[in-house]
């Protein structure tokens, strides 16, 4: 089990960038794949990216922010990040970090442990 804590939201105007930061504490972080989910309001959580364990490997990002955003994880800060560009008023939301143990996988249920998320506003 890891303990999540995100930081790094705010308000930005539409084509602007953020960096959401996520820092894990508990044994074995490195072995722990780190996601990224977000929420807008009244619609479900849903899938970000994510960045594979031991240092990074593969890296997953859905198709909505495919060339906008980014994944990447310090393990010797034990914290992940989420590198946001080109931001739209869609991608408003709550920001949520994530962790589970083993492979990549895109679905909410898969992830055992999560952070209180930081909120995203974007003007347009």
């Amino acid at each position: 089990q890891v303990q999540l804590e995100e930081s790094g939201g705010g308000l930005v105007q539409a084509g602007g960038s953020l960096r959401l930061s996520c820092t894990a504490s508990g044994r074995d972080v490195s072995n722990y794949v780190l996601a990224w989910f977000r929420q807008a309001p009244g619609m479900e959580r849903e899938f970000v990216a994510a960045v594979g364990r031991d240092g990074g490997g593969p890296t997953l990002l859905a198709t909505s922010v495919k060339g906008r955003f980014t994944i990447s994880r310090d393990d010797a800060k034990n914290t992940v990040y989420l590198q946001m560009n080109s931001l739209v008023p869609e991608d408003a939301a709550l920001y949520y970090c994530a962790a589970r143990y083993s492979y990549i996988v895109t679905a909410a249920s898969g992830y055992s442990d999560w952070g209180q998320g930081t909120r995203v506003t974007v003007s347009s």
